[in-house]
């Protein structure tokens, strides 16, 4: 009985870690996006990065966000250096606890 317990313990600790996990984000401010086509190319190098789950491109604001996988980590001068090699210069660089969805719902309240 007492394992029992024990293990159901175990369980709902781990599902409740899981669920207050928190996100990391990458959230760049970059001059220079004017396009689609710029946005595009800008997406596609940061999603190439294998610890990537989602990115946020928003031209308007000129914001990029590289939502990371969890327990991944990226440096930031990594992002910076992806994004100067695509032609565009980052002016404000952070790790933020938000998922790129919840930057792309803050902006679109705007």
């Amino acid at each position: 009985m007492k394992k029992l317990i024990l293990t159901s313990l175990c369980i709902a600790a781990f599902a409740s870690a899981q669920a207050f996990a928190e996100v990391q984000t990458i959230k760049a401010d970059v001059n220079g996006m004017v396009c689609a086509f710029c946005a595009q190319g800008i997406e596609r190098k940061l999603r190439a990065m294998p610890q990537t789950r989602d990115v946020y491109v928003n031209l308007k604001h000129k914001i990029v966000a590289v939502e990371l996988k969890e327990g991944q980590g990226v440096p930031l001068d990594t992002v910076r250096d992806l994004v100067k090699e695509a032609g565009y210069d980052v002016t404000h660089i952070e790790t933020v606890n938000q998922s790129a969805q919840e930057i792309k719902a803050g902006i679109n309240k705007e």
